[in-house]
């Protein structure tokens, strides 16, 4: 059975009915699950995890977009995440039984629905970009909702509207494409130093020279009354979690710092985690040992109350498919 996952990042997370209406509308489409849905209200964004059939999934991605088209309005939207609309990317993974071609050729068919019924300038990303350049989410999205009436001249999206009419002026524009697995990974740190976050950031992300597969940046959150170095774990096979949170206190005490505790956003692969406890404890072998390890040191219960039953992709997907 081919199996895909969506995992729409929603700009709104700090009104709670607007979030709960749009997961009513995910909920409401039939052979897709919503698994899991983190917000946070500084960060004003929400991730919705979705999973079932494909054509389910495209579905109920589309649901959202309609309804995040209609709740949120980007003329007011402010949070510490960078963001381009109201939803502000939407990438599909396959799972079991399918292949990254044909979870963009699912993508695919999600844009051109989101241009012609919604009316949304869409920007197509990883597998589905159209130039090498805008493989890359950061590069569409530089200069952020704010510059969207000049990118939309100067950038034109790949399907939808090019003028920033009123209708766009509220949705703002949505990036959409199929990518493998994705850990969203962030660290904080005993201060509300932005600058240091920032600077720790710089110096392991990947393109600067820094952790293989790793993007990264830093923001204050102030509900945890400190800064965070925010990761994007491209490929946690080659840069793991404890990779990420050992560099990240490295580089937090060359600057008198200390890394407080970790939150991962949103589901991850068992792997992911049973990879992290290896690392801490070489020796354990029995599964549930190697995943309360994973964490405890790497602090996922520091932050917010954290249980891997819960937030481990796999178990997920058996409590809802």
């Amino acid at each position: 059975m081919k199996l895909m996952e969506a995992v729409p990042n929603v700009s709104e997370g700090r009104r709670p009915d607007v979030i709960a209406e749009i997961a009513r509308r995910v909920r409401a489409v039939p052979g897709a699950s919503l698994l899991h849905i983190d917000s946070n209200a500084d960060a004003n964004r929400t991730v919705f995890t979705v999973a079932g059939k494909p054509q389910a999934v495209r579905r109920a991605a589309f649901a959202l977009l309609q309804a995040a088209a209609e709740h949120i309005d980007m003329r007011t939207q402010r949070g510490a995440h960078p963001r381009l609309g109201a939803t502000d990317v939407c990438p599909f993974v396959p799972l079991a039984g399918m292949t990254l071609t044909e979870a963009a050729e699912e993508a695919e068919r999600l844009a051109q629905e989101a241009a012609q019924k919604l009316g949304l300038p869409v920007y197509l990303y990883e597998a589905n970009a159209h130039t090498p350049e805008r493989k890359n989410l950061a590069f569409i999205r530089r200069g952020e909702y704010e510059s969207l009436p000049q990118k939309l001249a100067e950038l034109p999206p790949d399907l939808g509207p090019r003028a920033f009419s009123p209708d766009v002026a509220k949705t703002g524009a949505t990036v959409i494409g199929a990518r493998n697995f994705l850990i969203a990974f962030n660290v904080s740190l005993n201060t509300r130093d932005v600058a240091a976050a920032k600077e720790i950031a710089a110096v392991l992300r990947e393109k600067n020279g820094g952790l293989p597969a790793v993007k990264a940046i830093g923001w204050l959150m102030p509900g945890y009354d400190c800064a965070q170095v925010s990761f994007n774990l491209t490929d946690y096979q080659k840069t793991g979690l404890a990779a990420v949170r050992e560099a990240a206190k490295q580089q937090a005490e060359k600057r008198g710092l200390a890394v407080t505790g970790s939150e991962l956003i949103g589901l991850a692969p068992e792997e992911a985690l049973l990879n992290a406890g290896r690392f801490y404890a070489p020796g354990l072998t029995d599964k549930t040992a190697l995943l309360k390890t994973a964490v405890r040191e790497l602090g996922l219960n520091k932050i917010r109350p954290f249980d891997f039953r819960k937030r481990i992709l796999e178990y997920r997907m058996q409590d809802f498919l």
